[in-house]
């Protein structure tokens, strides 16, 4: 939800940030031929970023379009009178000052075809904004277990992760990552025999090779971010900083930090034996936790962190922050088993603030019983990369484990391998720690998390009904929202538009006329329809749904150009239009209801705050034959009332569309 123009080899390089050691160029992967095979997830013949140049750019939509979905998403929010007075603002912006933004905007696009239109103003927002990226922006995605139970250990999974995540990190490096593409006819294009071919197709030609056979190469331009990465505060916006010199791992226990290098001067990774005793080291390390732990400053308001970072440099830490920012990630070992789902929601999102380090690119978390997961900051990438680094990772550790249960650590010194770092903190440090503990801990005392399985239903019953699982899902949220407080509010379903070059997100919005009058049939007066009304309606709301989310994809959504266009104007001094001053443009973009779903064998549950102090955070998945959700709010809303309307609403909609009338 948040790095700009100038193109760096495969990757962008982008204005705001600092690169130290440029990405590995696709042409270079053929060089580590002979190398060995535990040092790499994969060695794909197609190299990594074969696809990225040829991808297509992100399309601007038509103005008119633009307006036209905008308003269809207003209607449902708004009563006669409110629409016809944003109907009306619509159409002058459409006609005036808008027209002429969208000229510029067009004509700025064409003069940087290396990028996407929103690529500088969305890491602009996401930079630019001053708020605690804690439960603001940094979302969690925790793994499921080891199917081996026994490699759930603490300390073997640890090992396991860590020498998976460092073969990610050479893989994607030397070029042997699988491109990331989105097979519509995996028969045809997710062979070795088509893989053979577009190895041989020009890099400039290679998306359109794909494309004739249904295959969607996606973006990869962020994934360079995911190691050695660090957001920076800075006064009025952040930066992004990669230093992909550095080799060591920092490590964060009990408030502590410690480092060590995973890889070697070789380059090769340190042997998994070697790094199993550093990381049993660390855990038998009996030190206390600091007296005024430094990981609460990240989670701090950002410029008030940007002026504290600036006293520690000035008091002689820029040796120390230079190494926890240029760490290849955060590994993040806590001292304590997990209860259930709702305690893991909470630890994985924030955590206590004393053993995270939320500036990282992410953080990969393992508690006592061997529960991990991984917080990632969100401004470098979105979604897409994280999750293939996590699928991955997840894949290699349980299929490939560098070490069993029984290995035993190696012989070495870790006392001398491991270094424990130290701060030279002043009495005007120790009060902004002291303050930021307060504001950590008094905000996050304030979020609730309630977590449901509906168990009656899922993909399987959806699909032969020819019915979209998101669609249904979505459509429980809207009914449950309006049982418990009789309204349509604003909802966000994030979507990526990563089958463009440098795409980001685009906006879903759920609620619709359709869901609107589906959720008012359901939930007033279901009695007054008969089944296969209601089984119409449902259809109806589906196949609304399933458009907007094909427009999203394709880049035809209309939140980001409206956020362009507003960008621009504020970017060359022009008054902010009336347009934008519209109370129903404010409350369209106040997302009461903020969803996301992803589905992974990888995954266990992923979740994140409200973005609003009066919203619900949702995140969600649809299995076979399961729908789970994990929901947060804050005390203005009841988030466990909301999740028994939102299984109450599912069981209606599965009763519906089985054919039977709704239980009361």
């Amino acid at each position: 939800m948040a790095a700009r123009r100038l193109l760096l080899s495969p990757v962008s390089c982008l204005k705001g940030t600092k690169v130290l050691g440029a990405p590995a160029a696709p042409g270079l992967w053929r060089g580590y031929s002979s190398a060995d095979s535990s040092e790499y997830l994969q060695r794909s013949i197609v190299p990594t970023m074969h696809y990225q140049k040829s991808l297509p750019r992100l399309p601007i939509p038509k103005l008119e379009d633009t307006i036209r979905r905008y308003l269809n998403a207003q209607k449902p929010l708004l009563d006669d009178d409110q629409f016809r007075k944003t109907e009306e603002l619509g159409c002058s912006f459409e006609h005036g000052i808008g027209r002429e933004l969208h000229e510029q905007l067009v004509a700025q696009d064409k003069q940087n075809k290396h990028t996407s239109y929103i690529s500088g103003p969305w890491f602009d927002m996401y930079l630019s904004s001053r708020e605690p990226v804690v439960l603001n922006f940094n979302p969690f995605m925790s793994f499921n277990p080891d199917p081996k139970a026994e490699y759930n250990d603490q300390l073997t999974r640890a090992t396991n992760l860590t020498v998976s995540a460092v073969r990610f990190l050479k893989t994607l490096r030397a070029g042997y990552l699988e491109p990331e593409v989105f097979h519509l006819n995996p028969a045809k294009s997710d062979t070795q025999t088509f893989k053979r071919l577009i190895q041989y197709v020009p890099s400039s030609l290679s998306w359109f090779g794909a494309y004739m056979v249904n295959a969607y190469p996606l973006d990869m331009s962020q994934y360079f971010r995911l190691f050695n990465s660090s957001r920076l505060p800075k006064l009025s916006q952040d930066e992004l900083f990669t230093d992909e010199k550095a080799k060591h791992l920092l490590v964060l226990r009990n408030g502590n930090f410690y480092i060590f290098d995973v890889i070697n001067r070789d380059g090769n990774i340190v042997k998994p034996s070697e790094i199993q005793a550093h990381l049993k080291y660390i855990l038998s390390d009996n030190s206390p936790a600091p007296a005024f732990p430094l990981a609460y400053l990240p989670s701090e308001n950002r410029d008030t962190w940007a002026l504290l970072r600036q006293k520690l440099l000035d008091n002689g830490n820029e040796e120390v922050l230079q190494k926890v920012d240029s760490a290849v990630f955060c590994l993040c070992l806590d001292d304590f088993p997990i209860k259930d789902l709702v305690h893991l929601s909470h630890n994985m999102l924030h955590g206590d603030g004393i053993n995270r380090w939320y500036d990282k690119s992410f953080n990969l978390i393992l508690t006592k019983d061997g529960n991990a997961a991984i917080h990632f900051e969100h401004s470098w990438g979105d979604g897409v990369a994280v999750l293939r680094f996590q699928n991955e990772v997840f894949k290699d550790s349980t299929q490939n484990p560098a070490v069993t249960p029984q290995s035993q650590p190696a012989a070495v010194d870790s006392s001398s391998a491991v270094q424990k770092l130290s701060f030279k903190i002043n009495d005007a440090l120790k009060a902004g720690i002291t303050k930021a503990k307060q504001n950590f801990d008094a905000t996050m005392e304030t979020l609730t998390v309630d977590i449901i399985q509906f168990k009656k239903g899922g993909k399987e019953l959806l699909k032969q009904k020819k019915i979209s699982p998101d669609a249904v899902t979505q459509l429980s949220f809207q009914m449950a929202f309006f049982r418990q407080y009789g309204q349509t509010v604003a909802t966000y379903e994030s979507c990526s538009t990563a089958a463009f070059k440098h795409g980001r997100t685009e906006t879903i919005r759920p609620a619709s006329v359709y869901t609107k009058k589906c959720t008012e049939a359901f939930v007033r007066q279901p009695s007054k329809h008969s089944t296969e009304e209601l089984q119409q309606m449902i259809a109806e709301c589906s196949k609304y749904h399933s458009q907007l989310t094909k427009e999203a994809a394709m880049g035809q959504g209309f939140d980001r150009h409206l956020f362009s266009l507003r960008y621009l104007a504020a970017s060359n001094g022009i008054p902010l239009p009336d347009f934008y001053q519209d109370k129903a443009y404010a409350q369209l973009n106040h997302n009461i209801l903020s969803t996301s779903t992803l589905t992974s064998p990888a995954v266990n549950i992923g979740g994140f705050a409200p973005v609003v102090p009066d919203g619900f955070g949702v995140g969600y998945g649809v299995q076979d034959n399961s729908i789970g959700c994990v929901a947060s709010s804050y005390p203005s809303r009841n988030v466990h009332e909301f999740l028994q309307c939102v299984h109450k609403s599912l069981e209606d909609i599965f009763q519906i569309l089985e054919g039977k009338h709704i239980s009361s």
